[in-house]
């Protein structure tokens, strides 16, 4: 018998390597929301995923308060991806457990940025995120349609592509 997976899938893992930037709703006292696009992040084991804090002071504030979050992460081309729901805590640089947390992050900033804490975010339930058109017009859209389409809007050559 296998142990049990956690949440965060292989299908969630890949979706999130194709993904740039994801956003991390946090609320603050009065319950005021707030969302805020990370750059830095990965996905870290079955059950969580870590995101620097670089300059997120709101984000790290609302954490301290109320540690419910939601951090959600699209591929603009497929405009497919996934929603992770979870509880966050801050892991100072100070803290004995920092550099396991921050070790994926750390490769991915090199020297370009300090990192001044990470967020951990153990995830407790994921939902997929898809564009309506794959729901409304099923039969018509495929993921190379809306790569095709998105590649248009964005206005971006193909690689290998000349004009």
């Amino acid at each position: 018998m296998s142990p049990k997976q956690g949440p965060l899938t292989d299908a969630v893992r890949l979706a999130a390597h194709h993904s740039v930037l994801c956003w991390l709703a946090t609320v603050d006292a009065n319950g005021q929301p707030n969302v805020s696009p990370k750059e830095v992040w990965a996905i870290a084991g079955d059950q969580h995923v870590v995101v620097a804090h670089i300059a997120s002071p709101c984000s790290v504030r609302n954490i301290a308060q109320s540690p419910q979050v939601c951090l959600s992460f699209v591929d603009v081309f497929v405009q497919k991806g996934f929603k992770l729901s979870g509880v966050a805590r801050e892991v100072r640089a100070n803290d004995p457990e920092f550099s396991a947390w921050a070790a994926p992050l750390q490769v991915m900033v090199g020297q370009r940025f300090t990192i001044q804490s990470v967020l951990v975010i153990r995830v407790t339930s994921v939902a997929s995120i898809v564009a309506p058109s794959y729901r409304f017009y099923p039969d018509e859209t495929t993921e190379q349609s809306q790569v095709e389409s998105a590649l248009e809007t964005y206005g971006v050559q193909p690689q290998g592509a000349s004009t």
